[in-house]
This record gives structure tokens, C-alpha cells and sequence, in this order.
């Protein structure tokens, strides 16, 4: 029983951000059909923001109503919706209308807000769902979320992007021959790329009604999950004391000690820069970098942003897996520390030196992935002629660097969601308006550099004519 409950928990937390994501990995196949061409991106980090009004109202409803809110029916419509948006972007993903003058890929743009409604609404519905269940479960979803961008990516590198070559076109109206990009077809089309989102959507939802029928002796009240965790904390301190009792000269100094751990570990400073970093990682990796991708990548190719794309999905879980256990092991690093601080009488002192390092080295790792960032944002502005263009060397270049960037301020915001969901749950409601403000601020400022100033410009591999 305990093997097929890990097996739907995993299987519910595909269907987290899988729809998403899954568009963000076929953009490089569809980028080309569609008429908003290489500034799709930047509509779709709008519209993703745009979303977040489904989590906010879920929220105000929990805070304002509570009890009120069914949060089985709301997960199960949330997942209906994403099933039925799936099946109907398979069926008319293609489709456009005139809008304004212009063609503009509504069908698309519409169902992608409704998705996009859907993974935004997950992230505040379906954990406190996984909370009804042992703590163990919860790690399995979160691996299932982690997968949900990494499958998609996975099936998106065995799809391919098909194979670009330049022909010699003849205009019938004025018989001047000039040359043409074609596109060959990949491995499977994307209808089928997003039929199997719908599939993906059905595995959870059907994971997810499952798991509604778990018996209840599988099932964990709120206030056990409150008081394990503190218990086991208290009577491992109470053990180390008792290992070692002429290092600790009385219960009050215990006590001093217990109450200095509960204290806020970091300086108003500190707690600045951490939600600065919040704010700043956010704002790079949800909407400023993503929404020029096509003007950093299609120069050097449909293969190029097609790797880009796909592998730096698949970063993402991998640094977020990365960072899950690599805290335990820092984590009984710092306990032994402090344990042998203990002794000496200078435990503020060692948890400050501690919590000033990580936010150093979180500090440098953010520097490291904004340099990666800016890399990918230079080589846009240069669009269609950027750096290296034409060479294997740009082409590795600008892959690995989308990885890298990708990767590192992943790892950054789940190590600063570690950090901070240690300082309660106020830290945490900041955190979260953090990463609205950054996301939201970051989307908003690219897409009128992108479709109105029209900063960026785009090219075409076999039209282009690039100095060399």
C-alpha cells in the first residue's frame, strides 16, 4: 500500500507545472508558425503573470472565508481545466484571427492563460492536500514536481526540431528567385507533443482521485504534523545533553541556548539582501531572460534554441533535487558546530558566522548565474547577428549558457526558500510577494522593449547577411 500511495503522490505532482512547462520546451517548434513569431515568449511570460490572479483569489478566500473553500473541488476543477485546455491546444493551437489589424495567434494565447490559471492555482492547492498525508509522501510529490518539467523536456529532446535548409524560391509576381527558409518536420508534430500533456493532466488527475481514497489510517491530523517535528528537535538536544553532561552546567543554560536558537538568525540587513535576492532571481529567470530566448538562441539555429530550451527545463528539477539534499548535509554540519559551540560559550556568534557564509555564497552563486544571464541577454540585443554566430563554438556557448543560468538561480531560490521557511510563516507571505513583485516587474518591462520599442530584432537563418 505504502509503495502504490509514493506511486500516486509522484504521479499527482506531474501535474503541478507539466502544461508550462511543456509550452516552454515546444516554443522552439511552434515559434516559427505562429504569427507573433520570436516575440511569443514575451507574451507568454505576460500571461503567466496574468495568471497569478487564480492563486491570489484562492488565497484571499482561504484567509477571509475559511472552511469555505472546498479544496477537493477546487483541485479537481483546476485539473479538469488543465485535461480540456490540453485537448483543445492540441486541436487549435494553430488557429488565428485578426486582431486589431493583425493576426495574432488568439486560440493559442487564450488557452495558454487557462493552463497557466492552472499551474499558478497548483502551487497553493495541491501541498496543503499532500499535507493530510505522512511527511514521507510530501517528498514524493515534490519529486513528481520536479519531474514536471524534467519529462517534458526529455520528450521534447527525442521530438527534435526537425531540419532547416535555404532554397532558391521564384516569386511568380515579378520571377526574381531569392532564398527561402524551410522548415522539415521533427520526429512527431506538436499536436501530439500536446496530446501528451493531456495525458500527463489525466495521470494526475486520476492519481489525485486515488489518493482522495487512501484509508485514513494512512492519514496524518494537522497537529501531528505540527508537534513531530519540535519533539524530535527537543529530544535530540535533550539526548546530546545527556551524552555529555559535565559540557553543560545546568537546565537553564539549556534553556538560554534553546531560546537564542529560536530567535530570528539574521540581521534586518541580512533579511534585505535575502529578499532582494528573491526579488532579483525572479525578475531574471520569469520574465526578463525568458521573454528574449528566441532573439538570444534562433540565431544560431532551431537546434541551438532547441537545446536551450529543453535542457535548461530539465536544470531546473535537477537543481532544485540538487538542493533538497545537499541542506540536510549542511545541515548536520551546522548542528555539529553548534552542538560543539555549546561548550564554548559562543553560539550567536557561530550561527551568525554560519548564516553570513550561505548568504555569501548565495550571494556569489546569484552573481555567478546573472553573469550567465547577461550573457544570454547581450548575445539577444545583438540578434541577428550575435557573437560566434554560425560556429560550433557559439552554439555550444549559448546553450550551456541558458543551462548554467538556469541551473544556479534555481538552486538559489530553493536554497533561499529553505532559508527563509526556517523564520516562520511571515517570512515566508514576504517571500512569497517577493517573487510576485520580481516576476511581474520583470515581465512587465520586457514586454513593451520587445513589442513596442522593438529593442530586440529578429532575423532569418538564410536571408540574414551577417559582417563577418
Amino acid at each position: 500500500m505504502a509503495l502504490l500511495v509514493h506511486l500516486l503522490s509522484c504521479s499527482f505532482g506531474l501535474g503541478s507545472w507539466v502544461a508550462v512547462n511543456g509550452l516552454w520546451v515546444e516554443l522552439p517548434l511552434i515559434v516559427n508558425q505562429l504569427p507573433e513569431g520570436w516575440d511569443l515568449p514575451s507574451y507568454l511570460t505576460v500571461i503567466i503573470q496574468l495568471a497569478n490572479l487564480g492563486p491570489l483569489l484562492a488565497t484571499l478566500m482561504q484567509k477571509l472565508c475559511p472552511g469555505r473553500l472546498k479544496e477537493r473541488a477546487v483541485i479537481y476543477t483546476i485539473l479538469v481545466t488543465g485535461v480540456v485546455a490540453c485537448f483543445l491546444l492540441a486541436a487549435f493551437w494553430a488557429e488565428t484571427t485578426v486582431v486589431g489589424g493583425a493576426l495574432h495567434s488568439t486560440a493559442f494565447l487564450i488557452i495558454t492563460f487557462f493552463l497557466s490559471l492552472v499551474d499558478c492555482t497548483s502551487s497553493v492547492t495541491f501541498l496543503p492536500f499532500m499535507m493530510q498525508l505522512p511527511p514521507k509522501y510530501i517528498t514524493t510529490y515534490f519529486i513528481g514536481e520536479g519531474l514536471s518539467g524534467f519529462v517534458p523536456g526529455l520528450v521534447a529532446l527525442g521530438q527534435g526540431v526537425g531540419v532547416t535548409k535555404c532554397a532558391n524560391v521564384t516569386q511568380p509576381s515579378d520571377n526574381e528567385t531569392h532564398m527561402e527558409t524551410q522548415y522539415l518536420p521533427p520526429h512527431f508534430s506538436p499536436e501530439v507533443f500536446f496530446f501528451f500533456l493531456a495525458v500527463m493532466m489525466v495521470v494526475s488527475l486520476t492519481a489525485f482521485t486515488l489518493l482522495t481514497r487512501v484509508p485514513r489510517t494512512f492519514q496524518l491530523s494537522t497537529e501531528d504534523l505540527a508537534c513531530d517535528p519540535v519533539a524530535s528537535v527537543s529530544s535530540g538536544l535533550d539526548n546530546l545533553a545527556t551524552e555529555h553532561p559535565e559540557k553543560h552546567k545546568s537546565h537553564s543554560e539549556w534553556t538560554r541556548s534553546r531560546s537564542l536558537l529560536a530567535k530570528p538568525r539574521y540581521s534586518g540587513y541580512q533579511f534585505g539582501f535575502i529578499y532582494f535576492l528573491v526579488v532579483w532571481v525572479n525578475g531574471l529567470t520569469n520574465g526578463l531572460l525568458p521573454s528574449v530566448q528566441t532573439y538570444s538562441c534562433m540565431p544560431y539555429g532551431d537546434v541551438a534554441y532547441h537545446l536551450s530550451a529543453a535542457l535548461s527545463s530539465m536544470a531546473n528539477p535537477v537543481a532544485c533535487v540538487i538542493a533538497m539534499f545537499l541542506p540536510k548535509r549542511v545541515g548536520d554540519a551546522q548542528l555539529g558546530i553548534t552542538a560543539h559551540r555549546f561548550s564554548c560559550g559562543s553560539l550567536t556568534l557561530s550561527i551568525f558566522v554560519l548564516c553570513s557564509r550561505s548568504l555569501v555564497s548565495l550571494g556569489l552563486l546569484c552573481l555567478g548565474g546573472t553573469a550567465f544571464g547577461a550573457y544570454n541577454m547581450a548575445m539577444a540585443a545583438l540578434s541577428p547577428c550575435p557573437l560566434l554566430q554560425g560556429t560550433v563554438a557559439g552554439q555550444t556557448l549559448i546553450v550551456l549558457s541558458w543551462v548554467f543560468f538556469v541551473g544556479a538561480l534555481s538552486y538559489v531560490k530553493v536554497m533561499v526558500g529553505v532559508i527563509l521557511r526556517d523564520e516562520g510563516h511571515s517570512a515566508l507571505v514576504w517571500c512569497g510577494a517577493a517573487v510576485q513583485l520580481g516576476s511581474m516587474a520583470g515581465a512587465l518591462t520586457m514586454f513593451p522593449l520587445v513589442n513596442v520599442y522593438q529593442l530586440f530584432q529578429a532575423g532569418d537563418t538564410c536571408s540574414t547577411r551577417c559582417p563577418l
